[in-house]
């Protein structure tokens, strides 16, 4: 049964906390100012009207700064930032086309198994930073057209970046609001983008195979191609890949050992910048995506204040009413509303929005839990689960659902070849609602049908 909502007034400080989000909401799906400008002055606002207190905002886990996301996500940049430069990543991508035998179909294929693959071992928005570039090269020596390789990549990299705690920014923020382990989203969600990758290949296939063609002489021009030549420093990626191998198995192991993820992360990039020889790590820590870590930081204190003031709460009470408590009618709401959400909006305030607001309905609902039992409790996972799924496919709905979307169309702009909003739409709302069908089935079938 759902708590009888308390007797709410709305006091000046809610409405000004509310304000705050709203406009800070709107400017962040706008675009027309820099979402971390955006991010800054609403927390800065948050601290100015006395919402929250510095203390809170910095020290209070409830409403301030996740620190857990913050150096999760600094010591993977880190890591990152070192095995760029060896030509690893170039390897990878040239050694995929060669292994698709030159042809353009095959090399779609291989290059979206391969994204989804190192979006979930690293990160989804790392992987098409990395292969995007390389990817225009393949098509240009092969005279295709880049776009719908680019668009598949983007699509399988929100759909690996699903499976693990690590793959998606997402799902690091749940991850740690729920106390998540990185085997946790092993279990639970990788079945799932398994079975989306199978269907995603077969849909590659059917759309593509005749549409992509070309000449013999490109393609040997590709087989001819010497991966090998792409390594720039064997020393250093013989070094990478052992640090990044402790570092998957700290992910792995974080719940038995009691570490969190941000933990096992800042102990890799300070052993790789030590086996590295770095004398001067200025650069390596300049090329740290700054900006975006500033976005969490401002998010986390806004939504932090309306948490504080009630909004949150009373949204929360809102949907429980709607769904008349059923969980299994709250699950899917969760999950098609997160859907459709992420791609009119970026999926990372989306989240942060929603985290709290799950916790909320858990304690209408269990008023008698706390801690680890309430975050934790056997019927609310689910909505962990459809919360992920839906926000991190739904991103694949447009090219500003999701960070790693935003890229790839930056990136193939720059390179000449615009992709239009309509064209990503075009390909992408399929594939979601593609994918978003099967995790609810993945859902009711898991958790609700016995």
């Amino acid at each position: 049964m759902v708590a009888a909502a308390p007797h709410f007034e709305p006091n000046a400080a809610f409405w000004t906390a509310t304000l705050i989000f709203l406009v800070a909401y709107v400017a962040i799906v706008t675009e027309k100012i820099h979402k971390t400008v955006v991010a800054i002055c609403g927390a800065a606002l948050m601290l100015l009207f006395k919402i929250l207190d510095q203390h809170e905002a910095f020290h209070v886990e409830e409403f301030g700064v996740d620190w857990n996301v913050i150096f999760l996500l600094i010591g993977m940049m880190i890591i990152i930032n070192l095995i760029r430069p060896t030509g690893f990543f170039e390897y990878i991508a040239i050694k995929s086309a060669k292994a698709g035998r030159g042809e353009p179909v095959r090399i779609m294929v291989i290059f979206a198994l391969v994204t989804a693959l190192l979006s979930a071992l690293l990160d989804n928005v790392t992987t098409v930073l990395l292969l995007a570039p390389v990817t225009l090269f393949i098509a240009d020596a092969l005279d295709v057209d880049p776009v719908p390789y680019l668009i598949m990549e983007a699509m399988a990299s929100n759909i690996g970046g699903t499976a693990t705690l690590i793959g998606d920014p997402p799902n690091i923020m749940i991850a740690s609001k729920a106390r998540l382990t990185f085997m946790d989203f092993i279990i639970h969600l990788t079945p799932a983008v398994i079975i989306m990758m199978v269907f995603l290949v077969l849909l590659i296939r059917l759309v593509f195979g005749r549409r992509l063609r070309t000449r013999p002489e490109l393609q040997e021009r590709v087989l001819a191609m010497d991966e090998k030549a792409a390594i720039t420093d064997p020393v250093l990626l013989k070094k990478s890949l052992f640090v990044l191998a402790v570092v998957l198995a700290g992910f792995v192991f974080h719940g038995p050992l009691h570490y969190e993820p941000a933990t096992v992360a800042l102990f890799g990039a300070g052993l790789l910048l030590l086996l590295s020889g770095t004398k001067e790590p200025h650069k390596i820590l300049a090329d740290i995506e700054w900006p975006t870590l500033f976005f969490f930081i401002g998010l986390f204190i806004i939504i932090g204040g309306v948490v504080k003031v009630g909004l949150i709460k009373w949204m929360s009470l809102q949907m429980l009413e709607l769904t008349q408590g059923n969980l299994f009618g709250t699950s899917m709401l969760l999950l098609w509303f997160s859907a459709i959400a992420s791609a009119i909006i970026d999926n990372i305030p989306y989240v942060a929005t929603m985290n709290p607001l799950v916790i909320d309905m858990a304690g209408s609902l269990w008023p008698g839990e706390t801690g680890l039992a309430l975050l934790q409790h056997p019927d609310l996972m689910p909505l962990w689960w459809s919360l992920a799924l839906g926000a991190c496919l739904g991103g694949n709905g447009s090219p500003i659902g999701a960070s790693a979307n935003v890229i790839v169309v930056g990136m193939s702009e720059r390179a000449g070849k615009r992709i239009s909003f309509l064209r990503f739409v075009a390909y992408g709302l399929p594939i979601m609602f593609l994918t978003v069908i099967i995790a609810t089935i993945y859902v009711w079938l898991r958790y609700y049908f016995l």
